[in-house]
């Protein structure tokens, strides 16, 4: 069951513009693009960037991905693995591997990649051009904007000379320095670190001819000199810290250094270095009026453990959803507020938090709080990101998950990705039964003929769970999932009479007590998709946050 375009065309026929074709850019397009919403990608330089910076994907990434059709390209570019390494270089002593196979039953990827950035961006390009060959336009540099009331208007420097564009919306993934958020006069808060990071790759056989065995993604702490190891397609790549006071170094030095942890081999290659500053700074204000900044543009954080793309994409899986829902008719523009309600302490207080700290403890500061290493815990966190997004906006939230063994769902959780069975026996995994839709899962005894809603609210699937196939002639077939053992159902800890709304983007946006034929699905949807109504009473009124996502009863609440 391959992602697909959701129906309904957008309203209006202006697009939305992306400014800035890195990996968020072009993801957040795909998106976009998934959900038929109209848009123009702009691109300031010739051709996308050479950089080589980034180089792990991790596995929430890669669902994202999925949901936009782009998971399959991407990972026949990349080299997948199923650990992430910890070593105390001065005792050569092993910390627990992070073991993201104990995530097998919570997704489809139960693996992270590596993957160098260039060679990502040109996956990526290539997808996107593949659906729309227009929709990329290189050496289009924006040098002005105007927000009206139902658009924005653009000055463009392409080519051809300046021109202006207009813009239903407008996304600035325009990186670090972006000129966008400059424009909107937007301040950006935090540091530059004063030490920077060199980066070296090397062609060397480390398998054969000088086999080591390490895994393909290696963290060597050190105080003097801590090293993270990555195994590329094509090469291994070396990443060390720069001293503030040490001159930069050149190529061969950076060869020699990397050579220091390998040790001596018959035959290496120098492919490439590079040496960039590093800063942990996030933007006061996530945008203003029809626009919003995404990626680096929003928060720049040390790129430690591979967070800071991998934070970036979280931000393109959360607002892709909302203008569609929006631009259909179907939502206020209240929507768009919990895009940045709910990703800024993703990447305030979350990402850029456990980054420094991992960076600190690379450097011998003390090995950085996991809430209990090890397990299944600790491998949702450094894999899937361990992302329970405020959605009901209580101030409640994690990135951080414990435990050796997997916990209940929560509002706010990334709903894990189970199995279910469809009347012809095909699997269909959540995220992909809610990748163009909200959908209710009602759970019930299928024999008893339970009444779910009738359906038809515009972006809202009404789904029965349940480990009874539905009878044939009970009308609920269709509408039917069969949980063979209840595997789902025990996976999320809910009770039959429960319902739980999932997103578009795979997270929890409220779990209820549900009655047959209650409209409680429905009524929680219209407060989430329509804040402030006055029609809604009863189950969806007991309380919702500034975004309008409704603050549903936990698990255990449900089951008192």
């Amino acid at each position: 069951m391959a992602p697909t375009a959701a129906s309904g065309a957008p309203t209006g026929e202006l697009p939305v513009v992306v400014v800035g074709a890195g990996p968020v850019g072009l993801i957040t397009a795909l998106g976009l693009k998934h959900y038929g919403v109209p848009v123009v990608v702009l691109e300031e330089d010739e051709r996308l960037s050479l950089d080589t910076k980034a180089g792990t994907v991790l596995t929430r990434t890669i669902e994202v991905l999925d949901r936009y059709g782009a998971a399959a390209p991407v990972l026949r570019a990349a080299l997948r693995m199923d650990e992430i390494g910890e070593v105390d270089r001065a005792t050569n002593a092993a910390a627990p591997s992070v073991k993201t196979d104990v995530l097998a039953g919570d997704t489809r990827f139960p693996f992270v990649v590596n993957i160098p950035q260039n060679s990502l961006e040109a996956v990526l390009e290539e997808v996107l051009r593949g659906r729309d060959p227009e929709v990329l336009r290189l050496r289009h540099r924006v040098t002005g904007l105007v927000q009206h009331a139902d658009h924005v208007t653009l000055t463009v420097e392409g080519p051809d000379g300046a021109h202006e564009l207009d813009a239903r919306y407008v996304l600035a993934c325009d990186g670090g320095r972006s000129g966008i958020r400059d424009q909107l006069g937007i301040t950006v808060e935090g540091k530059t670190l004063e030490e920077r990071y060199m980066l070296v790759d090397l062609k060397v056989d480390l398998d054969v001819g000088n086999p080591r065995d390490y895994p393909y993604l290696a963290y060597f702490a050190d105080p003097a000199e801590w090293m993270i190891l990555v195994r590329q397609p094509h090469c291994w790549r070396f990443l060390f810290p720069l001293r503030p006071d040490a001159p930069q170094p050149g190529p061969e030095e950076l060869r020699d250094k990397a050579l220091r942890f390998i040790g001596e081999v018959d035959a290496v290659e120098l492919l490439g270095t590079n040496v960039y500053t590093v800063h942990q700074r996030v933007a006061d204000r996530w945008g203003e009026g029809r626009v919003f900044l995404m990626g680096d543009a929003a928060h720049l954080i040390t790129p430690m453990w591979a967070l800071g793309l991998n934070t970036g994409v979280l931000d393109a899986s959360n607002l892709p959803w909302r203008l569609a829902w929006v631009l259909r008719g179907w939502a206020d523009p209240a929507l768009l507020d919990g895009y940045e309600a709910e990703q800024s302490s993703v990447a305030i207080r979350g990402s850029g938090e456990m980054a420094e700290s991992a960076r600190l403890a690379m450097g011998g500061a003390g090995r950085v709080e996991s809430g209990g290493q090890g397990g299944w815990g600790w491998a949702m966190t450094r894999s899937l990101l361990g992302v329970r997004l405020d959605v009901a906006g209580t101030g409640e939230w994690s990135m951080v998950r414990a435990g050796q063994e997997p916990q209940p769902v929560r509002v706010g959780d990334r709903v894990p990705d189970v199995a279910v069975y469809g009347p012809d026996g095909e699997e269909a995994h959540l995220h992909r039964l809610a990748a163009d839709s909200f959908v209710a899962l009602h759970f019930a005894d299928a024999r008893r003929r339970p009444v779910l809603p009738a359906g038809g609210t515009p972006g809202l699937t009404h789904l029965l769970v349940s480990r009874w196939d539905a009878p044939h002639d009970s009308g609920l077939r269709e509408r039917s999932c069969f949980d063979p053992g209840e595997r789902l159902r025990r996976r999320l800890g809910l009770e039959d009479g429960t319902v739980v709304l999932v997103r578009p983007d795979g997270h929890v946006a409220a779990i209820a007590a549900w009655d047959t034929g209650s409209q409680v699905a429905e009524e929680i949807y219209a407060r989430i998709v329509r804040p402030g109504s006055a029609e809604l009473t009863g189950a969806a009124d007991a309380g919702a946050g500034s975004d309008g996502a409704a603050a549903a009863p936990q698990p255990e609440e449900v089951l008192a």
